[in-house]
């Protein structure tokens, strides 16, 4: 018997079930509803278009009903919004230019993705204020780019979508701020991490305010209004403050929503109702590294699971074991990239946390334009299994997360990434790529040859009864321009002459730039009998990126 595959949703999910289930059963009678006017295009490159650096706008429709239909014999109807599912009739209501009908289905697959959230805020319907979403959209920002020419724009939010859409504002002429309720920018990754984006922002014009909502919009003054009552010029203001998942018409059907408040599916991507499945921003997802459910809007993931569940509905036998949330952003001429998870998570998920930061050259560096690349590792101290890596830098950043990546898939441990064999000449890396030294890091920090604290932990141990002793192994030029006030600083090669100066009775805290003189300084220390000693992971740069530190000069 032909099976009538119904697919609510088109872009990522929707059309690669589509294209797969087409593929697997040339019998299929295959129908695709879309809600707007295009069923299949690229809406990460929709920024891109609003930045210039995607010159052709059709280059971003990546497939229209008559294509669809040519190519995979696959019916598919734009303008056309599903309202109601009878699931025990097996039939949706849809509602289209041509009225209202309802369409039969054997097997259903949703994949309507999420939605911008709108704050409720006085002003946010000001024609002036948009959502970046979909191609219409992108539209009518560029039309409203082009008649109105603002010079001024506020972008409310500084996920992925506020950050590559103020870099669009910026690289266009127009004086942009982020605004970010959170401490920092870039929230889903640690805070070092942050502050690296957003000085990056910030040294390509963008002005940054964190830690501060938005109060009101005034449309009339072309001014946002923040929460301390401070007012931004703004003649074109951004929503991006998050997305929620589609779930109205999976109520109508009562499918089981999860703990997240997204919808709930098995590793066949099959929701409650077994003829039901479902793919995309919509669902909540195992996450692989910490085994709890989690929401992960991300391209990659929502194409798996569309490929997954049209097999599966199609009387195949796949499995989805969830997703890492790896993800990578562009912020000018950076990069920032993050997989499996931040420092942070994996402390709430119960591991015994380490972190090891290296910031280390993104190739050998005797060999010209070599680049400062940041990169850590969050590690079970138990097992040395990698638990999540994220990087930032100019160059290289998304090679090493990508590596990182394909490390939590095979489960693999420091140890693991101490040994691999990563490319090596001298345009391209080192001999010891940055990977493989976070990883020597880690191993010190577990075998306790070098343990390491973080800056986060060196300022709260500063601020107990009992603060450590902080030695400070960088040269007197490097502690004179700047420094932790009430450090004491010994450099590490004058350490053993001037070993004096270090008290035996309290323990011990080393740092000196990035890292590597501080272990160094450690290994002396231990050798001359000291005990309690650690270093700072990632050095005094990191120290800098957690702030709250109180500085001097000379």
């Amino acid at each position: 018997m032909t099976t009538r595959l119904l697919i609510i949703g088109g872009v990522a999910g929707g059309a690669t079930a589509a294209a797969r289930a087409r593929r697997l059963d040339e019998t299929a009678e295959i129908t695709l509803l879309e809600r707007g006017p295009y069923v299949s295009y690229a809406n990460c490159g929709l920024p891109y278009y609003i930045a210039g650096e995607i010159e052709d706008r059709a280059k971003l429709l990546l497939q229209t009903p008559e294509g669809f239909h040519a190519r995979y014999r696959v019916t598919a109807h734009v303008d056309t919004e599903a309202l109601e599912i009878d699931a025990s009739a097996h039939r949706v209501r849809v509602r289209s230019p041509e009225g209202e009908r309802w369409v039969p289905y054997d097997k259903l697959i949703l994949a309507q993705g999420g939605k911008p959230i709108s704050p409720p805020l006085p002003g946010a319907d000001a024609p002036h204020v948009f959502a970046m979403w979909t191609v219409p959209d992108t539209d009518h920002i560029q039309d409203f780019l082009t008649t109105e020419k603002p010079r001024t724009a506020v972008v409310v939010g500084g996920g992925f979508i506020g950050l590559e859409m103020a870099g669009a504002f910026q690289r266009r002429g127009i004086a942009t701020t982020v605004v970010e309720l959170l401490p920092t920018v870039m929230a889903v990754m640690d805070r070092a991490f942050g502050v690296a984006i957003a000085k990056e922002l910030e040294a390509n014009g963008v002005s940054v305010v964190t830690g501060v909502g938005l109060k009101a919009i005034h449309a009339r003054e072309k001014t946002v209004e923040l929460a301390d009552g401070r007012t931004i010029p703004a003649e074109l203001v951004l929503f991006s403050v998050g997305v929620r998942p589609e779930l109205a018409l999976a109520k109508t059907a009562g499918l089981t929503l999860g703990v997240t408040g997204a919808l709930v599916v098995d590793d066949r991507m099959r929701t409650s109702d077994p003829d039901i499945y479902a793919a995309g921003d919509m669902l909540e997802v195992l996450h692989k590294v910490s085994g709890k459910k989690a929401r992960l809007p991300l391209a990659g993931p929502a194409n798996r699971q569309g490929r997954i569940a049209a097999s599966n509905a199609l009387g195949r036998d796949m499995r989805y074991a969830g997703a890492l949330g790896t993800s990578v952003v562009k912020v000018f001429d950076a990069t920032a990239g993050s997989t499996g998870l931040t420092e942070k998570a994996a402390r709430e998920a119960g591991f015994d946390v380490g972190v090891a930061i290296v910031h280390k050259e993104h190739h050998a560096g005797y060999y010209p334009g070599a680049k400062e690349l940041t990169l850590q590792l969050v590690y079970d101290r138990k097992t040395a299994r990698l638990l999540g890596g994220q990087a930032f830098g100019h160059e290289g950043a998304d090679k090493r997360i990508d590596v990182l990546a394909t490390a939590l898939q095979g489960k693999l441990t420091l140890h693991d990434l101490a040994e691999v064999d990563l490319a090596y000449a001298p345009p391209y890396s080192s001999a010891n790529d940055p990977v493989n030294l976070a990883a020597f890091v880690g191993l010190n920090d577990i075998s306790g040859d070098s343990p390491l604290v973080t800056a986060a932990q060196l300022k709260a141990e500063l601020a107990s009864a009992k603060p450590p002793f902080v030695l400070d192994v960088r040269t007197r030029a490097e502690h004179g321009r700047s420094h932790l006030a009430g450090a004491v600083q010994i450099g590490v090669n004058d350490l053993r002459t001037e070993i004096d100066g270090v008290p035996r009775d309290r323990r011990i805290v080393v740092h000196c730039r990035v890292g590597f003189r501080g272990h160094l300084a450690l290994r002396i220390l231990k050798g001359l009998g000291f005990q309690d000693v650690a270093n700072v992971t990632g050095g005094f740069l990191s120290m800098i990126a957690e702030g709250g530190f109180p500085l001097g000069e000379g």
